[in-house]
């Protein structure tokens, strides 16, 4: 992958995700956000956050795709062309979500295990472990439907030269997710979401 893309999905979690994200904080929903951008030319298509005090299926991939299917259909490019964009690896109903709207990939910030431990939300590993007998969310990344790719893996492949400037960029980013898990686990108990 190239450094332009990677530059990209950076500025995209900082200039398009993190506003809304900061929005649906305040109305007391989760961190979890989502951009689709077009392959061709790295142009945002949409972005969107979690939205589940309104609907608790609003997670932030499927408000994005809710949000993608209101593009008019002459506007709206094809979901092959496309990249999407999850600020942490998404659950099962988004993985679903993905897999029905006919995206071929999607990359993603934060690993399962940063989003247990890190902000404090287990429901993603404990719903695969429950209902789909996966352990430590060990899906298969690579299917006949779509690939999955961790950002941070990517990130760990650079060479130093490169590495330096996306690896600050990042600790930016992880930095603003953390204030923003800290203020949403604060006030958590005062919505309406089912699995807060």
């Amino acid at each position: 992958m190239s450094e332009i893309l990677l530059d990209r999905f950076l500025d995209v979690f900082k200039n398009d995700i993190l506003p809304s994200t900061f929005k649906g904080v305040e109305l007391g929903n989760k961190i979890f956000g989502a951009a689709i951008i077009k392959k061709d030319d790295y142009s945002l298509v949409v972005a969107g956050t979690n939205n589940e005090t309104e609907n608790p299926l609003w997670h932030g991939e499927i408000h994005t795709i809710k949000k993608f299917y209101e593009i008019n259909k002459e506007m709206r490019p094809n979901e092959k062309n496309c990249i999407f964009l999850s600020s942490h690896e998404p659950c099962s109903l988004c993985l679903s979500a993905i897999t029905f709207s006919g995206f071929d990939n999607f990359y993603y910030l934060f690993p399962y295990e940063s989003t247990s431990g890190e902000f404090n939300i287990p429901h993603d590993l404990n719903i695969l472990k429950e209902v789909f007998n996966i352990s430590d969310g060990k899906y298969i990344k690579k299917n006949s439907y779509w690939k999955s790719h961790s950002i941070n893996n990517i990130i760990d492949e650079l060479t130093d030269m490169k590495k330096k400037k996306i690896t600050d960029s990042f600790n930016d980013i992880r930095k603003t997710y953390i204030n923003l898990s800290n203020k949403y686990q604060t006030s958590k108990e005062k919505n309406s979401i089912p699995l807060k």
